[in-house]
């Protein structure tokens, strides 16, 4: 799962919210939102992660970029220790690492003009002011298919796909190397989802960006990701190139979510796997697999011990955590 050209590792990510109550707030349990999470991004590749709502993607993405404090584990961008930098390297840091945002709505301040929205990182980190800014900013926006002309307009005046691309304009303003996409494409039309997701290509290949793609679609998943990490309930369940994963999946949880992607050709259409039972606490997950209370293929020894992440299928970069599958 690492190579000399990841330009991102996460080892062991854990990110625990406490449970305060009483008069006194004493913590009396812990959100185990992330988990112990480990995987690596290849330098210019997109990495998709996905999982139902509330399994932790996004507390993953936040956490690598330090806007959620770490529980524990480790977060190496470029080889340096994001968790270990002081204040001060975080901000020439950030310049490297920007975040688009799941909501384009209310993600963008609507008392400021587009160009004061795309222009704020070059005036906080001293790059560009006046004039020179004011050109920048029209680059981005012709760069994201805008146009300069609406560099005066509030955000109230533009469509939910226009809105988001303001967003991936703002997040290239510092020219970054590194963007986590929090479900860019989620709040929007299907008809303009193929758009953004197109854009976000292309100024990939034009930039050399890369992504940590985070989606619940694992159809906009499978058209835009090079590797596929899937998680569940704080933890890493599989992690695989995207064509091997799609072709064949070894985690029951995979196979389920696999079977839920909508088949154009009802030939071609796969039986779907209805999962059992609602998805357990995180305040108290279940022991042994976290997947076993609903996967119709566990046995006794899932619900006793956590199976490890293994390869599976004989092939080293495809790995998964059960012990049914091989």
């Amino acid at each position: 799962m690492t190579t000399n050209g990841d330009i991102l590792t996460v080892r062991n990510l854990k990110t625990h919210f406490p449970i305060r109550k009483g008069v006194f707030a004493r913590t009396v349990g812990y959100v185990k939102a992330v988990d112990g999470v480990s995987f690596s991004i290849p330098r210019g590749k997109t990495v998709g992660l996905v999982g139902e709502s509330g399994c932790g993607k996004t507390t993953v993405g936040r956490t690598i970029l330090r806007l959620i404090p770490a529980t524990s584990g480790q977060v190496r961008f470029d080889g340096e220790d994001v968790f270990g930098v002081s204040a001060e390297e975080m901000r020439c840091l950030r310049r490297d690492m920007q975040l688009i945002f799941q909501d384009p709505y209310g993600s963008l301040n609507p008392r400021m003009t587009v160009e004061s929205i795309v222009g704020e990182a070059l005036t906080v980190h001293k790059i560009a002011f006046g004039a020179e800014r004011r050109e920048r900013v029209a680059d981005l926006l012709c760069k994201v298919g805008l146009s300069s002309d609406h560099m005066g307009r509030y955000p109230h005046e533009f469509s939910g796909g226009q809105r988001q691309r303001i967003g991936i304009a703002r997040a290239l303003a510092l020219h970054p190397r590194f963007i986590v996409c929090d479900e860019p494409v989620s709040a929007l039309d299907v008809s303009i989802q193929s758009q953004i997701v197109n854009l976000l290509q292309d100024l990939q290949d034009e930039m050399g960006l890369t992504y940590l793609f985070i989606a619940h679609d694992l159809a906009v998943v499978e058209h835009i990701s090079d590797w596929v990490a899937v998680m569940y309930l704080g933890k890493l369940v599989e992690y695989a190139q995207a064509d091997v994963l799609y072709a064949q999946p070894r985690h029951p949880y995979t196979m389920a979510l696999m079977s839920a992607i909508p088949q154009p050709n009802p030939v071609r259409a796969k039986q779907r796997i209805v999962l059992r039972g609602e998805v357990p606490s995180p305040v108290n997950p279940p022991g042994g697999c976290p997947f076993h209370p609903r996967c119709q293929m566990a046995v006794e020894r899932c619900k006793q011990e956590m199976p490890p992440l293994e390869p599976k299928g004989g092939k080293n970069d495809h790995v998964a955590s059960c012990w049914v599958t091989k």
